[in-house]
């Protein structure tokens, strides 16, 4: 075994480490119709294993109606063929020299066929969902950037600190272990049909959860292909928007506390006035039970507290 194709092998199983036990539909076509068009708004990067995007857009007008059945079928039966769900992840190095394999993000890419299927669902689930669901969860939304969610840290914090001498506040920035990997399905299922979203919608997402092929590339190596039931492939058109829903009910629990959130970053404030900082830290301890409870890491290497007050008082 070259040593390529070892470490492709041992970037899998490592990928893999969270793998855990998971556990006719009118709505569906609604957007299974429109599979026509979405082929030529497909873009990124695919397995070489897999279709490729530039014949499918030359044929993209003869091959829609093809698509538009299957697709149509598999959000029919909630079943999403194997072949579709199978990715090639290709380990992105965090820093020029990894010395670990923590060091590797895992990047899945997928075929063209499974992109413009997901773009389908995304597409409605989005439409299906209420405005106002996480206010305060800036990424994956339309018009909003890191500089809103800064720029809303930064107000409250100079709106608390008007309010009087004594007033300070804590902000605790907490970082995820491999936040995208730890998903379990059953549980971003039954939080979608708490949203409301049809049953058949949940257990299309389900589905595509689940019993996912998967094999790393090195060069020119591919390891063993494994297979996962837990956590959203990065790189896929879904993947965004479900960990947003996995984590859209973690809400703060007082009124002096705020949670924002971009992407699988998470600040916690706590507007403290008086050396008053129970409900701050009650905030943290109910941030690390639903953490526990949801199955996300808490990284407590990179998890960080920033302490802002005008010096007037004695922490």
């Amino acid at each position: 075994m070259s040593a390529d194709e070892s470490l492709a092998n041992e970037l899998n199983t490592f990928f893999a480490r969270f793998e855990a036990t998971s556990s006719s539909a009118n709505a569906n076509s609604a957007y299974a119709n429109n599979a026509n068009g979405a082929i030529g708004a497909a873009n990124g990067a695919c397995a070489e294993t897999t279709i490729e995007q530039h014949p499918l857009i030359i044929t993209e007008s003869d091959l829609a109606p093809v698509f538009t059945d299957i697709f149509y079928l598999s959000l029919t039966l909630s079943i999403i063929p194997s072949g579709f769900k199978r990715s090639t992840i290709v380990p992105v190095p965090k820093k020029p020299r990894p010395s670990g394999l923590n060091y590797y993000c895992p990047v899945a890419l997928t075929s063209v066929v499974m992109k413009c299927f997901e773009k389908l669902v995304r597409d409605f689930i989005t439409s299906s969902l209420p405005a106002s669901m996480d206010p305060l969860q800036f990424a994956y939304c339309h018009n909003r950037s890191t500089d809103d969610a800064s720029a809303h840290l930064l107000h409250t914090t100079l709106t608390h600190l008007d309010k009087g001498r004594g007033n300070y506040v804590k902000m605790l920035f907490v970082d995820y272990s491999s936040a995208f990997n730890t998903i379990i399905p059953s549980l971003l299922t039954t939080k979608l049909e708490d949203l409301g979203l049809h049953t058949s919608l949940c257990d299309i997402i389900s589905n595509f959860l689940t019993d996912r092929p998967q094999s790393v590339q090195v060069g020119n190596c591919a390891s063993s292909t494994l297979t996962l039931s837990t956590g959203a492939p990065q790189g896929c058109v879904l993947s965004p928007l479900l960990y947003s829903l996995y984590t859209y009910d973690c809400m703060p629990t007082s009124s002096s506390t705020i949670t924002v959130k971009f992407a699988d970053d998470t600040a916690v404030m706590g507007l403290i006035s008086d050396n008053d900082e129970r409900a701050y830290l009650e905030e943290i301890k109910h941030l690390e039970n639903w953490c526990q409870e949801n199955n996300l890491l808490l990284n407590i290497s990179k998890t960080k507290e920033l302490i802002v007050d005008c010096g007037t008082t004695n922490l």
